[in-house]
């Protein structure tokens, strides 16, 4: 049973990753693509609010690969209800670990499983955010004075 749960976990990871990545591309290439139009506000105003954008679009991600365990879970009988099986499965992909609902002996390995996979993608996610970060910062100074 173990390999199993191996095998099933490591394909979801592995369709977790291609979710994320198109995501966060999807981020990145709205910030650079929107990096050259003129801001509404001031500059730090208008980078925050592309920051923001590309925040919501990889925690979309984020938030279906936490559906994707979910309807795992369900799938393999491990709960009845969705909305249980979503809240078990966000509770292990952001690593919180309440322990208030547990899956049975034979599946229990997909639990932590599912909080590697979530660890590594929110991971992924804040790694772009710094490199968004980084490309709305380059060429303005965060502080004249040091200048």
């Amino acid at each position: 049973m173990i390999l199993i749960n191996l095998a099933i976990g490591l394909l979801t990871m592995m369709i977790c990753l291609t979710v994320q990545v198109m995501f966060t591309l999807w981020s990145v290439r709205y910030v650079v693509r929107h990096a050259d139009e003129p801001g509404l506000g001031r500059a730090l105003l208008t980078g925050t609010r592309r920051l923001l954008m590309a925040m919501v679009i990889m925690m979309l991600g984020n938030f279906l690969q936490i559906m994707l365990w979910g309807a795992l879970f369900l799938w393999l009988g491990e709960f009845t209800d969705f909305h249980e099986a979503a809240y078990h499965s966000g509770v292990n992909f952001t690593s919180l670990g309440y322990g208030d609902v547990v899956m049975s002996n034979d599946r229990k390995l997909l639990g932590p499983l599912e909080a590697l996979n979530g660890i590594l993608m929110l991971g992924l996610s804040s790694a772009a955010l710094l490199g968004i970060v980084q490309h709305l910062t380059k060429g303005h100074p965060v502080n004249a004075a040091a200048q």
